[in-house]
């Protein structure tokens, strides 16, 4: 039942009835598979992707990277929770880089609410030694869907003689 976690991750709008024609199950088997899945914490939730940008072009997202002193005994996971609970925050991972340990993901309404967030509630954490901010300039793709407008050129190619 892989399959079926790809089609709920790429549209999770898909009905049980439209999953089990998709995979020639039943709908008794794809609706057993997906409780399944969300009792296992296997899929662990459900969301709207949206475009804030439209909403307000001030919104912003930016991607944090932060150097890390865990304490002894407690390693990445207390850091990261502490972090985690940030209103901020939509994504914390543990990276496997050489230059930082942990990437964090944040929204805000302007660069400056970011910039201020860093400053006053991330870098001053006990654990963190730096922190590097990337703002997001624009979204080109982001979990398989695309977020440009296509622009189709109609103009008409003429031939001249």
């Amino acid at each position: 039942m892989d399959q079926l976690l790809k089609l709920l991750e790429q549209n999770a709008k898909l009905t049980t009835d439209q999953l089990s024609s998709l995979l020639g199950k039943s709908e008794e088997e794809v609706a057993a598979a997906v409780k399944e899945y969300e009792k296992e914490n296997v899929i662990v939730g459900y969301n709207a992707l949206v475009n804030w940008e439209k909403i307000d072009p001030n919104d912003c997202t930016a991607v944090i990277e932060l150097k890390v002193q865990p304490k002894r005994g407690h390693g990445y996971d207390e850091i990261a929770a502490e972090i985690m609970r940030f209103d901020e925050v939509q994504t914390v991972w543990l990276m496997s880089s050489s230059s930082y340990d942990l990437s964090v993901i944040v929204r805000g309404h302007s660069f400056k609410d970011i910039s201020m967030f860093v400053a006053k509630r991330l870098a001053t954490l006990d654990s963190v030694t730096s922190t590097a901010t990337n703002f997001v300039l624009k979204r080109y793709k982001e979990h398989f869907f695309n977020f440009t407008d296509e622009v189709k050129d109609e103009r008409r190619h003429l031939n001249i003689d």
